[in-house]
């Protein structure tokens, strides 16, 4: 936790518990280290909705927590629409569920713990393989931090993973040891989700010597090459990339053209990236595709944004689809496409929309940038009358925040 924390010592931290043999082993770990350290402890439970016996998971785990003199709270989760990856939804709302939780009722919590073990690693691994993952996803995941997604959205803790290195049949020897259980869940045989399927596959895969801790060894190899890969990526964009407008970036072709392949995708998948603020990286086989068509003067759209080909440049830009219909007020709070925040100075009843094709029309002042590039750039607007655009028309009318997470430089390493 000293490691994970980096030197940072937090006044209390959350861990979340669904009752299952990790994350009882991770409470029963976490609420050791917190008495050691004068810390406090609360568990977390989300409890999804999605099987008749949750409920009465979420009062058992309740029931051990206070068994052990932790503190502990169950959220409910009732956003399921029955569309989409179901274990997605679920994780992305118990991460959501949990931050919110605790901006309102314990902003002092300055870290949440997670209970992914190596056996979560070595299954991660070996669905990343089967999807052609380069050697971002064959990284696995990483024990600490895991920012949020959202880059304006303040007050969220940092996820961590203090038992990575750990296998399950570890922790629930630390369980049994201690004289306790963990609840069973059926999902975990239930051959429709790809991560039972890794789980079964890595068993039937042991003769061959394919383990758990091999795969994890894999993964923590891959890490090593990705931060290599990153530190060089960093230090070419330099050269190769230039934010002319917040959120519309110039990538110099003939200098692009000159640096290795990988290199040249993780520069444009961060580019990607920033300007949609997705939480990953393109498909790789995607990303390769429209790599090599942007080389030869194509432009194309996807993950959220748009690459345009002008002159010795790719143009990097929000894609303007994805943010036609957005609108909300601007009031200096409220957040636009989840990466500004503008304020109409003096001004009131105005709101945020995008500039569209009309109101590119109107601006003189382009930056020597075609005018569809503009087309998804904020303007603040008074019904169908244009007031305002940040850097670009009458900016004295508007005070502009950009998210720091979505500047590309800055957050290059970090992403």
């Amino acid at each position: 936790m000293s490691q994970l924390l980096d030197g940072v010592s937090p006044r209390s931290v959350a861990v979340m518990v669904s009752g299952g043999s990790d994350s009882m082993g991770l409470l029963l770990l976490a609420r050791d280290w917190a008495a050691a350290q004068g810390l406090g402890l609360v568990a977390v439970t989300v409890d999804h909705g999605l099987r008749p016996e949750s409920a009465a998971e979420a009062r058992w785990v309740a029931e051990q927590a206070k068994a052990l003199g932790v503190a502990h709270v169950t959220l409910a989760w009732t956003g399921w629409n029955g569309q989409g990856n179901l274990q997605a939804a679920a994780r992305a709302a118990r991460y959501a569920l949990v931050q919110d939780w605790r901006r309102r009722e314990q902003p002092d919590i300055d870290a949440i713990l997670v209970g992914h073990t190596q056996d979560d690693q070595a299954e991660t691994l070996l669905m990343r393989l089967a999807r052609g993952s380069g050697v971002d996803g064959l990284a696995g995941m990483k024990a600490a931090p895991v920012a949020p997604a959202d880059a304006l959205k303040a007050g969220s803790a940092p996820l961590l993973r203090p038992v990575l290195w750990a296998n399950r049949d570890g922790l629930r020897a630390a369980l049994q040891e201690a004289g306790l259980s963990w609840v069973e869940d059926p999902s975990n045989d239930n051959d429709k989700f790809q991560r039972v399927k890794a789980r079964k596959a890595i068993a039937g895969l042991a003769e061959m010597g394919v383990t758990v801790e091999g795969l994890a060894k894999t993964a923590t190899h891959m890490g090593r090459a990705q931060k290599a890969l990153a530190l060089r990526a960093a230090e070419l964009a330099q050269d190769v990339v230039t934010e002319i407008l917040p959120g519309v970036l110039s990538f110099s072709r003939p200098t692009l053209v000159e640096i290795e392949e990988e290199t040249q995708l993780r520069l444009l998948a961060h580019g990607l990236q920033v300007v949609a603020s997705a939480r990953y990286r393109p498909r790789l086989a995607t990303l390769e595709a429209a790599l090599a068509d942007a080389l030869t003067g194509k432009g194309s759209t996807l993950h959220g944004g748009q690459i345009i080909a002008h002159q010795d440049r790719l143009l990097v830009i929000r894609e303007f689809n994805a943010v036609a219909d957005l609108e909300c007020p601007a009031d200096g709070q409220s957040v636009w496409d989840r990466r500004w925040r503008i304020k109409g100075q003096r001004l009131k009843g105005v709101t945020i929309r995008a500039l569209g094709e009309d109101g590119a029309s109107k601006i003189e002042q382009t930056h020597g940038l075609p005018k569809p590039v503009l087309h998804s750039f904020p303007a603040i607007w008074s019904g169908k009358t244009l007031i305002a655009a940040p850097h670009l028309l009458h900016i004295a009318l508007c005070h502009a925040q950009y998210a720091a997470s979505s500047e590309y430089h800055r957050s290059l390493l970090s992403h």
